[in-house]
């Protein structure tokens, strides 16, 4: 099972002008936690979470946006997914097709694997894959 099997497609992304309140209600109202940040050309440039509202000060995204982006492709399996999330802290990652961003995958959408029965193998913690 691949990214492309769980992730979900109707993605949200905000900007790095979009101002702190208006982020905060998007993601009460779309029920995220989180989104990639995008530029002007499309290109994902950061991500932003609740906890970056939480932790950081500022007043738009791109004061308060993590600008280290871990993305994944399409065909990355579902354990390496896993494995980064763990690794690196982090709940979401976008999934890439060259440049564009496709969907995204969050610890929510590996659980919902496991539940429905359709991914065996994350049934073994990600430390001894």
């Amino acid at each position: 099972m691949n990214a492309k099997d769980i992730m979900t497609r109707d993605i949200i992304t905000v900007t790095p002008n979009m101002s702190v309140k208006k982020l905060a209600m998007l993601l009460i109202k779309s029920q995220i936690s989180g989104a990639p940040v995008s530029g002007k050309n499309g290109k994902i440039v950061g991500v932003v979470s609740e906890a970056d509202i939480v932790a950081k000060k500022g007043r738009d995204v791109r004061a308060i946006m993590s600008k280290k982006v871990i993305s994944i492709a399409e065909e990355t399996p579902v354990e390496q997914i896993a494995r980064l999330m763990t690794t690196h802290g982090i709940k979401r990652l976008p999934v890439m097709r060259g440049a564009e961003v496709v969907g995204i995958v969050s610890r929510a959408d590996i659980v919902n694997a496991i539940a429905l029965g359709t991914h065996v193998a994350l049934h073994t913690p990600v430390y001894d894959l």
